[in-house]
């Protein structure tokens, strides 16, 4: 007998082995699999199978889970070789070295037994050190001895058994998460037509057109709206409760599909036979699709947000700098840079790349990485850093590291790191539901077989009544209407929730991380003390400053005018609000010395600002009692320089970066709520310690470098805390991505604000602990959303099983769980009762 004859014929019953889409009735390709011949749609789906037994992981068909409907392998990118040329790995490796590492795109990810097959797999490489998978963002981290294995290789070990890689880049991503959100919208929509339509059908129906002559009219137009909306918009929730029965894995899509199936045969039973017993609801199944796909397309939007982040990221680096060839200044691609090469960059201009200052000065601003207000002067074998804006000074830099190897390169890295480490929460409908599926199901069969002995239509119509009642409508609103609920309050009151989820995590957080500049303080430097011999200013004690003072602070301001530092815009402000209808006098000869301050003729006296060293340089008599002001300033984090005219100390200016009002109010409450505080600074100790007793007392952590943020939230989350992290700088990204939760300020940067789960969109504090509130408020609505489910089904359920409930009641009924959670997670808004809507 031919084996191929003991095989059923092809046809659309019968599916692929590998990824169980129907096999064409034209195709013919067979295999022999563990003893037994096994049938495939293609080609490919049989070369992977097979390398998969061959290689000892066919453990991965039993753990593919209910979500995950493989698909034939994707098409493999020609001339792999390219990915080996080192000019070619340059742009996505991180170092050229022997142990490379690189972010891959995998095309044909579907769940975690796809995870578990590529890690096994390249695990199992010889030269591959090691293989992690990022399953929401569908990347494949991979290190590997570039002597012992080629990428190439790597690559088509991957198109082996089933996956198409290519070297990760963020547009490329985006593009893809955009079409897979545009296939989730599609279905959504043509849910939506279909139910605004089937609106009117119920209406009909219900206000007495079920007993009329167009009774079967109506129940025809209802089926011709409904089975399309079932079959495409049905069609993912059908996939995944087919896969999870074929891995006897129970999950939400099955009791979905149940409810969605038998509500909708049912109602096509009536409609055929023309039975006057029974009622239609097609309208019920088409609501309830459209209702779940909204929360699936929400979830979906969250993964985009994870790749924007990292684009703007890169958004930072220039695309451009001017080389310096024999003297003559070329603009070239950034890539076109070597280590080595000189650049020129002029005022106002990003630096392209790290290096070492070789001619000139400036003030260069690193706010953007540091998060620091306070611009930093460079000179002469000073470094700089890529992305770093120069301030008035034409600088000439030799280049030391180029893209990845940036520190700008790195914080990129740590935040995509943190982000693929970051794993999603389980929500606690989820554990409920396998259990709750095998009882709907039990529940159905056995008043079936009960009621089947006195009629069969009483018999269906208390099975189809328990599974429209047990339909799991409220089990499936309990999470997503209450996150939906609090998110849109959140947004209104200035709290974004970018992921539902971690509204979850942010209740069960017991340590928060704030950043210092921008997000404790205003993040710019401002005049809060003026100190001369004869008297003195001080912004929190003073309204109005004497003559002598603002006298002083105008000539100071005639010099700054012409300086980019932020002390001169300290200055200007300063001068703005106490002396806006004093004339302003004129200065001239303006000198600049890098480092050190500014100098400037005004009506005829020379006037200086800067630093002690300054007015020695320049034989300036010193003063012990400015001395003394400057070390008692020190001592409480505050800043100063000095101010001198013709040959003598005339004043000195206290400059901070001001705490934010709303700051001390807000570390008080979080502590009554038992929560542990630490400061983290990159500012020196003495300066974060004294700015945290003002605070009302924090823990510090000071001096730390911006690539260190993120190490600090890793070493309190090994110590089992649950971390939330406030920040507003590019520094912080990677610390807010790797915390269990991160929070961005407002007036933070786009990358902070991108790499955050929630944003303070109006930058007050107080956001912090209404947003700790609204977490804490909305788990506990879950809760009891899922104990007004299981109450509501233990009273119907029951009376559906007795027959006295009928499907038509069920079907009434069946909303009425979904409308109790709706009201209970309404609730949520009274936890903003006072509290001003944001703008």
């Amino acid at each position: 007998m031919d084996p191929l004859n003991s095989l059923p014929q092809s046809d659309t019953s019968v599916v692929c082995f590998h990824c169980s889409l129907p096999v064409p009735p034209a195709e013919d390709i067979v295999a022999e699999i563990e003893g037994g011949l096994r049938l495939f749609c293609c080609s490919g789906c049989k070369a992977v199978c097979e390398a998969i037994y061959e290689a000892g992981l066919d453990g991965f068909y039993q753990r593919t889970p209910e979500d995950a409907c493989l698909a034939p392998p994707p098409e493999i990118p020609k001339e792999l070789a390219l990915y080996d040329l080192d000019d070619v790995q340059e742009e996505f490796v991180g170092e050229l070295t022997e142990e490379r590492e690189i972010h891959l795109l995998i095309e044909g990810i579907h769940c975690a037994a796809c995870v578990w097959l590529i890690e096994h797999t390249l695990n199992a490489l010889p030269g591959v050190s090691s293989a992690q998978v990022n399953l929401s963002g569908k990347r494949l981290h991979v290190k590997w001895h570039n002597s012992a294995i080629t990428l190439s290789r790597i690559i088509q070990r991957l198109g082996r058994i089933g996956y198409a890689a290519v070297p990760y880049d963020p547009e490329v991503a985006e593009g893809a998460l955009k079409k897979h959100n545009r296939h989730l919208l599609y279905r959504m929509a043509f849910a939506a037509f279909g139910m605004m339509n089937l609106l009117w059908i119920s209406i009909a129906l219900y206000s007495g057109a079920s007993e009329g002559e167009f009774r079967s009219l109506f129940h025809w137009v209802g089926f011709a709206l409904a089975t399309p909306v079932l079959l495409y918009s049905g069609y993912p929730f059908y996939k995944g409760a087919w896969s999870g029965l074929r891995n006897l894995h129970l999950g939400m899509d099955l009791p979905i599909a149940i409810g969605a199936s038998i509500t909708y045969l049912y109602s096509v039973y009536v409609t055929v036979t023309g039975s006057i017993v029974g009622e239609v609801y097609y309208d019920t199944v088409v609501n309830f699709l459209f209702v779940i796909l909204v929360g699936r397309y929400l979830e979906a939007m969250s993964k985009r947000q994870a790749v924007a982040a990292t684009q703007r990221l890169l958004d930072l680096q220039p695309r451009v700098a001017t080389r310096l060839e024999s003297g003559d200044e070329k603009i070239v691609p950034i890539r076109a840079i070597n280590i080595e090469d000189v650049v020129l960059v002029k005022p106002g201009e990003r630096i392209p790349a790290d290096g070492v200052i070789v001619e000139g000065g400036s003030a260069v601003d690193e706010a953007m990485l540091t998060g620091e207000s306070r611009a930093v002067l460079k000179s002469v074998d000073d470094t700089v850093s890529a992305g770093t804006i120069n301030g008035h000074g034409m600088l000439k830099i030799i280049v030391k590291g180029m893209l990845k190897n940036t520190a700008l390169g790195r914080i990129i890295g740590l935040v995509e790191a943190a982000q693929g480490s970051k794993a999603p929460i389980q929500c606690l409908a989820d554990r409920i539901v396998p259990w709750f599926v095998a009882v709907t199901l039990v529940l159905g069969t056995s008043t079936f077989l009960f009621w089947m002995s006195s009629s069969f239509e009483i018999a269906l119509l208390a099975a189809t009544s328990v599974l429209i009642i047990t339909c799991p409508c409220a089990f499936g609103l309990a999470t997503p209407m209450s996150i939906a609920v609090a998110s849109g309050l959140g947004a209104k009151y200035g709290i974004l929730v970018k992921n539902g989820e971690v509204l979850e995590t942010l209740s069960s957080i017991d340590q928060v991380i704030f950043d210092k500049t921008g997000t404790l303080t205003e993040g710019g430097l401002s005049v809060v003390g003026i100190y001369t011999e004869e008297g003195r200013w001080r912004e929190s004690l003073d309204d109005t400053p004497s003559r002598d003072i603002a006298d002083l602070m105008l000539k100071l301001a005639a010099v700054e005018r012409f300086s980019e530092h932020p002390t001169a815009q300290a200055v200007a402000d300063w001068v703005d609000v106490f002396a806006e209808e004093t004339p302003k006098p004129n200065a001239g000869e303006f000198y600049y010395q890098p480092g050190l301050g500014v100098a400037a003729t005004v009506a005829g006296e020379r006037v200086l600002a800067g630093t002690e060293t300054l007015m020695t340089s320049q034989g300036i008599d010193q003063s012990d009692h400015f001395d003394q002001i400057a070390k008692s300033l020190d001592v409480q984090g505050i800043g100063s320089f000095r101010v001198a005219v013709n040959v003598g100390q005339v004043g000195l200016i206290a400059v901070e970066d001001r705490i934010r009002k709303d700051a001390k109010g807000l570390i008080s409450a979080l502590k009554a709520d038992g929560l542990q505080l630490t400061l983290l600074s990159g500012d020196r100790r003495q300066a974060a310690q004294a700015i945290a007793k003002r605070l009302g007392g924090l823990d510090v952590i000071a001096e730390v470098l911006p690539e260190e943020k993120d190490q600090v939230v890793q070493r309190l989350q090994e110590q089992g805390q649950r971390v939330a992290m406030v920040g507003d700088g590019v520094n912080d990204a990677p610390a807010l991505v790797r915390a269990d939760v991160g929070i961005a300020m407002g007036s933070g940067t786009d990358v902070s604000i991108a790499s955050a789960d929630i944003v303070l969109m109006s930058s007050e504090l107080e956001k912090v602990r209404l947003a700790i509130g609204l977490s804490r408020r909305t788990l506990l609505t879950i809760r009891r959303n899922i104990g007004i489910s299981i109450t509501y089904n233990l009273i119907m359920v029951p009376l559906a099983m007795a027959a006295i409930v009928t499907p038509l009641v069920a079907a009434i009924s069946m909303p009425l769980s979904s409308l109790a959670v709706i009201g209970n997670s309404s609730r949520i808004r009274t936890l903003f009762k006072g509290v001003k809507v944001n703008r």
